[in-house]
């Protein structure tokens, strides 16, 4: 049986042998929305909580507007220039125009990459187009602290604008519950100190710190709690199919357009499965995701809960820009030189996390319950990955099967972007 798994800004084709039984796991066919320009254009008009754009910008002189940063597939290309179209057209200066990328703590994103992310020259050329710097403590506005005691330092940009605006994507986050809304907030334009203390290891290894869980989940609540420190903030929350089309596009309050979003992509997302497997192949959701052994980690924890114990995680991630922040790396090294427990009792007595040592720690659930085996082509340490790398996806497919004795076998090629659970039928 011939597979294809999301990799890079392609696919991999994969030749499974004929005598397994193949399992593979996707999501309903989502609806495209056959004028995605005029579907956004109607979102700004009718929006949810909220007056329509050009009222809310109506006699206002200030905007920025957040845009998610390379990681994730936003179609800003359809989203912004309408929405600054609007703003134009009540009256505010183009100078007074911010598109501000939500960095969180990753690298910005310049020259062509930039282009690339917004993709539209008429935006750069409009208005200022710049990015959010964590790290720089002059750039951020100190708003107190939440009532679990977060710190709240969120990018001036941001704060002082009189319109405040976010974009996103609505996927499945396998700490935050979704992306998208509140989260390009916080984290996407917070200070170090806001970030580290949200992806302390408190926060990290709550049970309801997991995929598609909004409820009970300390993030997303700590989010909520960030955004209504604010006042009033729009968003523009949008769900793409596996062709990366626009499905679905929702405007107003931040917390309600998200939440009408969520209602839409968690009828696909989420994939009912009637067994465990003792082999799982999946992906990284391939580019953008898949540029990093970093944002690997969320393809690992993504199918959990259809993994049996003792199994084989076999996972496809191109990594074409190895493995990730310098901060990440360190991290990896502490998890080899440590061991799994060693490096949960290191991170469980900090108030702030190191950067980027959130991400071991979530590598650290998918190990507890199988193997991990990595197929990439891309320049990742292999001996920091803290997983068995391989060069054939078919053989160790094959491999596991004999080795389990087991033929079953669960594909799943658009990774993380799918979140199977386990569900007797009846």
């Amino acid at each position: 049986m011939r597979i294809e798994l999301n990799y890079g800004r392609s696919t991999l084709p994969v030749e499974l042998p004929d005598n397994l039984e193949v399992t593979l796991i996707r999501k309903p066919v989502m609806a495209v929305l056959p004028d995605p320009l005029a579907a956004v254009r109607g979102a700004l008009a009718r929006p949810v909580g909220a007056r329509p754009l050009i009222e809310e910008a109506r006699g206002k002189k200030t905007a920025c507007i957040l845009i998610c940063d390379v990681t994730r597939p936003v179609p800003n290309a359809l989203l912004l220039q309408p929405i600054i179209r609007e703003l134009l057209e009540a009256g505010m200066p183009a100078s007074g125009i911010t598109v501000l990328v939500a960095t969180g703590l990753h690298r910005p994103n310049l020259g062509t990459e930039l282009e690339e992310l917004v993709g539209d020259p008429w935006v750069l050329r409009t208005v200022r187009v710049e990015n959010h710097y964590a790290r720089r403590d002059e750039e951020h506005v100190d708003l107190g602290y939440t009532a679990k005691g977060t710190p709240v330092k969120l990018d001036r940009r941001f704060v002082q604008a009189e319109v405040k605006i976010v974009t996103g994507l609505v996927e499945p986050h396998f700490m935050a519950g979704y992306s998208g809304g509140r989260k390009v907030i916080a984290p996407g334009v917070a200070h170090r100190d806001t970030i580290t203390t949200f992806h302390s290891e408190r926060f990290m290894s709550h049970p309801r710190a997991e995929n598609c869980v909004l409820e009970g989940n300390p993030l997303h609540e700590e989010q909520l709690a960030v955004v209504a420190m604010l006042g009033p903030v729009l968003s523009a929350d949008v769900a793409i199919d596996e062709q990366r089309r626009l499905s679905f596009v929702s405007f107003g309050e931040v917390v309600q357009s998200h939440a009408l979003t969520v209602a839409f992509v968690e009828r696909y997302v989420r994939v009912p499965v009637s067994r465990r497997f003792k082999t799982v192949v999946t992906s990284a959701a391939g580019y953008p995701l898949d540029k990093t052994y970093y944002q690997t980690i969320k393809g690992m924890v993504a199918p959990l809960d259809i993994l049996d114990r003792d199994a084989n995680l076999i996972v496809a991630s191109e990594c074409s820009e190895g493995m990730g922040s310098p901060e990440y790396v360190e991290a990896q090294q502490r998890l080899i030189d440590l061991g799994a427990d060693g490096f949960l009792r290191d991170i469980e007595r900090k108030r702030f996390a190191d950067i980027d040592e959130w991400q071991t720690q979530m590598q650290l659930k998918p190990m507890r319950i199988g193997r991990i085996q990595l197929y990439s082509g891309g320049p990742v340490d292999r001996a920091l990955t803290g997983v068995a790398a391989i060069d054939s996806i078919a053989r160790a497919v094959g491999e596991s099967a004999r080795e389990m004795g087991d033929a079953h076998v669960a594909v799943i090629p658009e990774g993380p972007y799918v979140v199977p659970f386990f569900q007797l039928q009846d």
